[in-house]
C-alpha cells in the first residue's frame, strides 16, 4: 500500500471545526506549510493531497513553492477541471512533473456545492460537469502524448493539442465521486478511485460494482483501475490514548457548529457527502455523546469528525497496531492508497510516522524507505 498525507492548504487547528478566535489557529504560511511537507519528506509518506477551493490557498502555486524543500515527497494537486482548458492542465501538469523530477499526481475534483462552482462562473449542474470531465481527462492525457491531437466533442474542441515534452511516467490521475455519473467517468479514464473511509462491507460493495464497470469500459490492458481511500487518523502507542485524543476532539465541537453542519448535509448535491453525513448521524438525539466511542461505527473506525465537517467524516482510531489492521482489511478488498490526515496535521504526521508506518513496514505492508533526513526537530507527545 502507499500511505499519504494532507496539506492543510485552508489553515490547521487542534481542534476539527475552529471557531473564528481559536487561539490555535495556524494559517497556511508558507513557512508552516513547509514543516508539513518537510516532515512527511522525512517520515517517508508517499505524497501529500493539496486541496482546491476558495477556502484554500491554490493547489499549483502551493505545491510549486514547496518543491524545492523536499526531495521524495508527491504532491496530489486538487483542481477543478471545468475551471481551465484540458490542453493548459496538461501543460501545467508536464511542467510541475518535470520540474519535481516525477512528484506529480493528480486529483480531480468535480463535486461540489452549486453555490462554491458558481464563484467560478460555472453554472453547469452536475451531470454536465461529470459529461464535461470525461472529456477533459480524453484530451488531457492524449496531450501528454508525442503526437499532436484533435478533438471535437460536446464540451471541448482542440486542435493539434500537445505540451513542449510528455511527461514520463504520466502523472497518475486521482478521481472521488459516488454518484453514476462519477462512476462512469472513473470506470473510463481515472488511474485510481478515492473513495472516502466507509465501513468495509460498504467499500466493498462499491470496489466491487467498479470493477466491473471498468471491465466493460475498455481500458488500457495496461492501466487497470485501482483504489484509494480517504481517512483521518488517530493512532497512538495505546488504544486508550487514541480515544482519549478522540474524546477532546469531540469536547471542542460546538453544538451550534454541528447543528449549522447537519442542515447543510440535508441539502447537499453530493451523493458521496449525504452518505458520510448518514454514518455521523447514529443517535440523532445525542449527536454530541460523551463517550466518542458512541460513534464507532466499525472497529476502530469513528465517525465523528463528520459532525462538523464536510469530506471526509470517518477516522481511524486505535493504538498502532489496531489502525494497522483495519488499514490491512481495506487493503484485502482492494484499496492501495490511503490518504491520511489529522489535527493538527504536523504533529499527527509524526504520530503517524514515527508509530503507524513503522508498523506497516513491519508488516511488509509498506516499502521500507529507510531514513529521509536528520532527526526532528521535537518528540511527538
Amino acid at each position: 500500500m502507499n500511505v499519504h498525507w494532507f496539506l492543510p492548504t485552508g489553515g490547521d487547528s487542534r481542534d476539527v471545526a475552529p471557531s473564528g478566535d481559536d487561539p490555535h489557529y495556524r494559517p497556511p504560511s508558507i513557512d508552516y506549510l513547509s514543516q508539513v511537507a518537510m516532515a512527511c519528506d522525512q517520515l517517508g509518506f508517499g505524497a501529500v493531497l493539496t486541496p482546491c477551493g476558495t477556502g484554500c490557498e491554490d493547489s499549483w502555486i502551493s505545491t510549486a513553492a514547496l518543491l524545492p524543500q523536499t526531495r521524495s515527497l508527491k504532491y496530489l494537486i486538487a483542481f477543478r477541471p471545468g475551471l481551465l482548458s484540458p490542453t493548459l492542465a496538461a501543460q501545467m501538469a508536464s511542467t510541475h512533473h518535470r520540474m519535481s523530477g516525477g512528484r506529480t499526481l493528480i486529483n480531480i475534483v468535480i463535486g461540489a456545492e452549486p453555490a462554491e462552482v458558481a464563484r467560478f462562473g460555472d453554472f453547469a449542474d452536475k451531470d454536465t460537469r461529470y459529461e464535461r470531465a470525461g472529456e477533459f481527462l480524453h484530451v488531457m492525457r492524449k496531450a501528454w502524448e508525442a503526437e499532436p491531437f484533435d478533438f471535437t466533442g460536446d464540451h471541448y474542441r482542440v486542435e493539434g493539442a500537445t505540451t513542449r515534452m510528455p511527461p514520463t511516467p504520466m502523472p497518475e490521475i486521482f478521481f472521488g465521486g459516488a454518484s453514476e455519473a462519477a462512476e462512469k467517468v472513473a470506470a473510463e479514464h481515472v488511474d485510481v478511485y478515492l473513495l472516502w473511509g466507509e465501513t468495509p462491507d460498504m467499500v466493498k460493495e462499491r470496489v466491487d460494482r467498479m470493477r466491473e464497470r471498468a471491465a466493460a469500459a475498455a481500458r488500457p490492458a495496461d492501466r487497470p483501475l485501482r483504489f484509494g481511500i480517504r481517512f483521518h487518523a488517530i493512532s497512538r502507542d495505546t488504544a486508550d490514548a487514541a480515544w482519549l485524543e478522540a474524546g477532546r476532539l469531540l469536547a471542542g465541537m460546538d453544538p451550534v457548529a454541528v447543528e449549522a453542519a447537519r442542515a447543510d448535509f440535508a441539502n447537499t448535491a453530493s451523493v458521496g457527502q449525504r452518505r458520510m453525513a448518514d454514518l455521523s448521524g447514529h443517535g440523532e438525539d445525542t449527536l454530541l455523546p460523551d463517550d466518542p466511542r458512541a460513534l464507532e461505527i466499525y472497529p476502530n473506525v469513528w465517525s465523528g469528525v463528520g459532525l462538523v465537517r464536510g469530506g471526509a467524516g470517518t477516522a481511524l482510531v486505535g493504538s498502532h497496531s489496531d489502525v494497522a489492521d483495519r488499514m490491512e482489511e481495506y487493503a484485502a478488498l482492494g484499496c492501495e492508497e490511503f490518504i491520511l490526515s489529522g489535527y493538527p496535521h504536523l504533529e499527527e504526521a509524526w504520530a503517524v510516522g514515527q508509530g503507524l508506518l513503522p508498523e506497516l513496514r513491519r508488516r511488509g505492508l509498506v516499502a521500507d524507505l529507510g531514513a529521509r533526513g536528520s532527526e526532528p526537530v521535537f518528540t511527538f507527545r
